[in-house]
């Protein structure tokens, strides 16, 4: 906290505001970085081989798109996932900020509470059902290793059975503990967790595939064809990028510890489009061995594990993926959470009670419910969803095609008048007047089941409707100065 006492290399105007400025969100001192290559693409060696995508790819196989449409779709999804996801990295690594500040940008110094707010409504509700999630799996290999413990899982208190609570509640603590000690230990754990994760699934997929003596189905009785087949690819490969719409708005979360762009680069290219690519062929084999063997899609790998017959081996795959559920629920459902609490309430709060506070949001909602209601998954948490491309629209137009990458970094702190990002009383009423309509667009098109047919699209539609009427209405005699916030910036972790 002693980057304060360095107020004098920055002008009167950028002095920090203690209502903006905290160690938490202080930009990152560029000496001293750790976040390499290795630590980039162990982001997505955990987030894409999560137990949700895996249900999202094999969804794909059952509805009758072939092996090598799946491989097409991820393939495509992935190009435009490493363009996003690179740019919003490099803007990251750039000023050393977390999303909430980098939001200030193009929102103004409070009126960046908006997207942040959102981004954290979204990962807290998805926190606390990937919590649930990896509780089942552990609730499971517990009663297979001792089923006398199946006693406790036929009751019921809000939902949820007393074992359900005992491993929930187990899982939630041990979350709290890793991030309580910040995020170079969130870094080390996805360096723990992505060798283990792939190790396991490839060990998974080879043990499938011996079992249908070397060969896989390519694709259901009833496979599409014709034009369907294309258009299930793109809307595949659309619903893919959705998925990660959280993570381009916040890559920056973890690359404002970035050693350089070329780790970002380096880390995407292995972890977007080579690790996805590897990721797809692990589905193939998973769900075409398993039709192979006695014609049904599974839903999950949860299924093929139930069924291995070995109990260490047993165990060993289910530890494995609630070590990759833990993983990406810190990456993508906690951290993003912890900083928007922090930016919400400075004052109070750091980044060990906000990572605690979050994490008890996550409990109190009683996160079975929800994923046990579509109502809730399909309306509020995909309304939400469908919010954050045009969030990502005005922020990325802003930064890349009006200021062309040029920021003040300590007037990102000040609310003082002559501020650059100040707007009107700390708000940008331009970039809300863009938001605005493109998020009502995408939220209609999204869940209004006359737009069915393109609703796979809404992120899409959203964030270029947003960067549009953004570059149209944004004030571009406004200051593009580009000033670092090394006067201002504290030890990165």
């Amino acid at each position: 906290m002693t980057a304060l006492d360095n107020r004098s290399s920055v002008d009167t105007s950028g002095t920090p505001s203690p209502g903006l400025y905290t160690y938490d969100l202080a930009p990152t001192k560029k000496e001293g970085r750790r976040w390499g290559a290795y630590n980039v693409f162990t982001l997505w060696a955990n987030d894409v081989h999560s137990l949700g995508n895996y249900a999202f790819a094999i969804g794909l196989f059952a509805l009758g798109l072939n092996v090598w449409g799946i491989l097409a779709a991820f393939a495509l999804a992935s190009v435009l996932l490493f363009l996003l996801l690179t740019l919003s990295g490099f803007m990251g690594h750039k000023t050393g900020v977390p999303f909430p500040v980098m939001s200030r940008i193009a929102f103004g110094i409070h009126g960046a509470k908006i997207p942040a707010g959102v981004r954290g409504a979204v990962a807290i509700a998805w926190f606390g059902i990937q919590t649930y999630l990896a509780s089942s799996v552990l609730s499971t290999l517990l009663v297979a290793l001792f089923p006398g413990l199946g006693r406790l899982d036929d009751n019921s208190l809000l939902g949820q059975s007393t074992l359900g609570w005992i491993t929930f509640l187990a899982l939630w603590i041990l979350q709290v503990l890793i991030v309580s000690y910040g995020m170079q230990m969130i870094r080390r754990y996805m360096a723990f967790a992505a060798p283990t994760t792939l190790i396991t699934m490839c060990a998974l997929a080879a043990w499938m595939f011996l079992r249908a003596d070397g060969s896989v189905s390519l694709s259901v009785d009833d496979p599409l064809t014709g034009g369907e087949v294309w258009l299930r690819i793109f809307q595949a490969a659309a619903l893919w990028v959705v998925i990660y719409g959280t993570f381009v708005l916040n890559f920056c979360d973890f690359t404002r510890s970035a050693t350089s762009r070329g780790a970002i680069v380096r880390g995407n290219v292995i972890g977007i489009p080579v690790n996805m690519l590897f990721f797809a062929v692990i589905v193939a084999v998973l769900s075409g061995a398993q039709f192979k063997l006695d014609g049904h899609v599974i839903t999950s790998p949860t299924d093929i594990v139930r069924t291995i017959p070995n109990m260490f081996l047993l165990a060993t795959a289910s530890l494995a993926l609630i070590a990759l559920t833990v993983a990406v629920n810190l990456m993508a459902n906690f951290v993003a959470p912890i900083y928007a609490l922090v930016d919400l309430f400075p004052r109070r709060l750091d980044f060990r009670r906000a990572g605690l506070v979050s994490a008890v949001l996550g409990l109190v909602i009683t996160p079975w419910n929800l994923y046990d209601s579509p109502v809730v998954i399909n309306y509020f948490l995909g309304g939400l969803g469908a919010l954050l491309g045009p969030l990502f629209g005005v922020v990325m137009a802003d930064y890349w095609l009006l200021r062309r990458s040029r920021v003040n970094v300590p007037h990102l702190y000040t609310e003082d008048e002559n501020g650059d990002y100040h707007y009107r009383r700390g708000h940008n009423p331009r970039a809300v007047a863009a938001f605005v309509p493109s998020a009502a667009i995408a939220v209609v098109v999204a869940l209004v089941p006359y737009f069915h047919a393109v609703a796979g699209f809404s992120w899409f539609i959203g964030a270029l409707l947003a960067a549009a009427l953004y570059t149209l209405v944004a004030d571009r005699a406004a200051p593009a100065r580009d000033v670092d916030g090394e006067a201002i910036a504290v030890a990165a972790e």
